[in-house]
């Protein structure tokens, strides 16, 4: 795909904004920790929302949508369709205990919830975990993405005498570039990293959390264009479903078995463990939609809340902006924003399937999410092309962006200052987070280049988490939870998850997901239970403080709130129930609403939409009626609670 030199202008302006909008927010940013890592407990829900929803919008997440849609249809995105419920759990369940707490980062939770060596242990241990390996995974994850979005918008190029030109006010521009995935990757670790890097250094959370609403907006922008231009190409919405029903016809011919793939749900007539094209196998929805979200650990998804989501939270104005935050995140990513993924990747199965494409390809049907591109590089004009490209470096670099920011907020504030360097000045830990910036910058760049041969590592490590979720649900409602439970949660959960690893188990890949979970799952809840009963509570002293600090819902607590008489008790597990079914139909309903007018099937549409909306009505009217900012059920206002003492 050329890219003319209107194109090149429009790439170098976008990062010249997101470098103007941090160097904005430097002085703000540099003044002590809590600025540098949550702006100083001061953003707005809307602004704290729309950045958790840029970040978990990365530069595969297009590109893995393609992937679902052309092997499992629509219904594979109940892959993360799924963790919706577990996203309304964390709106009104613990968004304002998270913002309640005060503190830096998740991990420094388990200090607060916990004591002893063991809880010592369990956050420097995370600390590292999460701060440094698994960041280092999540951010060559993306990296890959994008070495692929490379390759395929410039790989002609390079091939065709691997020569780009730019010719620019009468003058030539020449460079000669070498194999096109080597091109691309290095493009991205000495280019792209280390500039989302600088900005992230100078601007610190401030300057993510602008940078993510301009780079959300422009791709938004984008990717609605690139559906509705690729769509008008094939001639409409209804000659993209007369193709695809071409391309299935011509599947079942050939003896496969398949489904219809535009459906929203699973086949529910092939059994618990069918295996076909274009569908999911109902042992798979099953654990998808009922376990998934509540007993897996995913960045982003994390039961209960975790990792940058909580960070967004903490770095809220208020608990108000809290809950609002993270009921506008879950709106957003799981209901506006999917379709127009879903109808390119469904004009890229139309265009470029061998059975019966407009233009079969062979690289589609050998890597189905590189679709995605394809229908950028042959479908978009070209006065749109850099502004696509732009929107994918948004993609990107949002994602990195609070990836380095988030990963260093643990390294300093978990690690370096509970641990090595204490009771230093803010400007030295400030200035040792964005040291940390730059370590995160160069492991980061290290692991992308080493990816091919720790992919078998990052599959192992998304699974390891499967069978810890119920542990960080119930450490908010349950006062005999310690951390012993969630010590033995996760060794289990290593444990099973790589002895299951030489275990061949039958069926597709999805229906192999879903044995593993169901085994790793069940096994591991029966080892943090047992740890939990045979080890020692916690000391009420470190109950007591975490009671007054966070004033969790009474009911799991009645004994710790006996020794503190003079405080309000908290009621409302009823209220917050009715407003989590009422969210999860919120945004499912919008979704298959979104849907159906998508496929312009009205009155379904509509009717969706109104459901929707009568749900959103009764959360607006339940929060009003109790107090978005009171601690439910008492009545009595957030600010009588007793001051802090750490």
């Amino acid at each position: 795909m050329p890219l003319t030199a209107t194109d090149w202008i429009v790439i170098v302006g976008y990062l010249l904004i997101n470098l103007l909008i941090s160097m904005y927010y430097r002085r703000r940013s540099s003044g002590n920790t809590e600025e540098f890592f949550v702006s100083g407990r001061d953003v707005s829900w809307w602004l704290a929302g729309t950045s958790m929803v840029a970040t978990t919008f990365a530069a595969d997440t297009p590109l893995l949508v393609c992937g679902l849609v052309a092997k499992s249809g629509i219904a594979g995105n109940w892959i993360w369709w799924g963790l919706c419920v577990g996203g309304m759990l964390t709106v009104f369940f613990f968004a304002r205990y998270w913002r309640r707490a005060e503190i830096l980062t998740d991990v420094q939770f388990v200090e607060i919830r916990y004591s002893g060596k063991a809880a010592a242990f369990l956050r420097g241990f995370k600390a590292v975990y999460l701060g440094l390996f698994m960041n280092c995974f999540i951010l060559g994850w993306v990296t890959q993405a994008m070495i692929n979005i490379i390759t395929v918008l410039l790989g002609p190029a390079i091939a065709q005498g691997r020569v780009v030109q730019l010719t620019f006010a009468g003058h030539t521009f020449q460079y000669t570039l070498g194999d096109p995935h080597t091109t691309s990757l290095l493009i991205c670790i000495f280019v792209l990293i280390p500039f989302t890097g600088i900005y992230t250094f100078i601007g610190g959370l401030w300057g993510v959390l602008v940078t993510d609403l301009f780079q959300f907006a422009l791709k938004m922008t984008m990717i609605v264009v690139l559906a509705w231009v690729a769509v008008a190409k094939v001639g409409g919405m209804q000659a993209l479903q007369v193709q695809l029903q071409v391309v299935e016809n011509n599947v079942r011919q050939t003896g496969v078995h398949a489904a219809d793939p535009v459906a929203f749900l699973p086949d529910f007539h092939l059994g618990w463990t069918a295996d076909a094209l274009w569908t999911l196998p109902l042992l798979t929805f099953f654990v998808y939609l009922c376990m998934q979200w509540w007993l897996a650990w995913y960045p982003g998804a994390e039961p209960g809340g975790g990792g940058y989501v909580a960070q967004r939270m903490f770095s809220a104005k208020d608990e108000k902006n809290s809950l609002g935050a993270t009921l506008w995140f879950n709106i957003a990513h799981y209901a506006l924003r999917p379709w127009p993924w879903i109808v390119t990747g469904l004009v890229a199965m139309a265009v470029y399937s061998p059975n019966g494409g407009l233009h079969p390809s062979a690289a589609f049907a050998q890597n189905p999410e590189q679709g995605y591109v394809m229908v950028l590089r042959d479908y978009l004009p070209p006065a749109l092309r850099g502004l696509m490209v732009a929107a994918f470096l948004a993609a990107f670099m949002s994602t990195v962006g609070t990836q380095l920011n988030w990963g260093c907020s643990y390294l300093v504030n978990d690690l370096y200052k509970r641990f090595l360097v204490r009771n230093s000045t803010e400007k030295h830990y400030v200035l040792i987070s964005k040291l940390f910036t730059v370590l995160l910058v160069l492991a980061s760049g290290c692991t992308a280049m080493q990816l091919t041969s720790i992919k078998q590592g990052w599959d192992l490590v998304l699974n390891i988490g499967f069978g810890t979720g119920a542990v960080y649900i119930l450490r908010w409602y349950w006062w005999r939870i310690n951390a012993w439970s969630e010590i033995s949660a996760m060794v289990a959960a290593a444990a099973v998850t790589v002895a299951l690893n030489g275990v061949a188990f039958t069926g597709n890949s999805a229906l192999v997901y879903a044995k593993k979970a169901l085994i790793t799952g069940g096994i591991t809840t029966v080892a943090w239970l047992i740890a939990t009963f045979v080890t020692k509570p916690e000391s009420e002293s470190t109950l007591v403080s975490f009671y007054r600090r966070v004033y969790p819902s009474v009911y799991g607590w009645k004994h710790i709130a006996r020794s503190v008489p003079e405080l309000p008790e908290v009621r409302d597990l009823a209220s917050n129930a009715f407003n989590w079914v009422m969210g999860v139909i919120l945004v499912y309903g919008c979704l298959f609403g979104i849907g159906k007018l998508v496929f312009q099937q009205w009155f379904w549409g509509i009717s969706l939409l109104v459901v929707a909306g009568v749900a959103g009505y009764l959360i607006f009217w339940d929060l009003t009626r109790r107090g978005w900012e009171t601690l439910s059920g008492s009545g009595a206002p957030i600010a009588v609670r007793p001051a802090r003492t750490d």
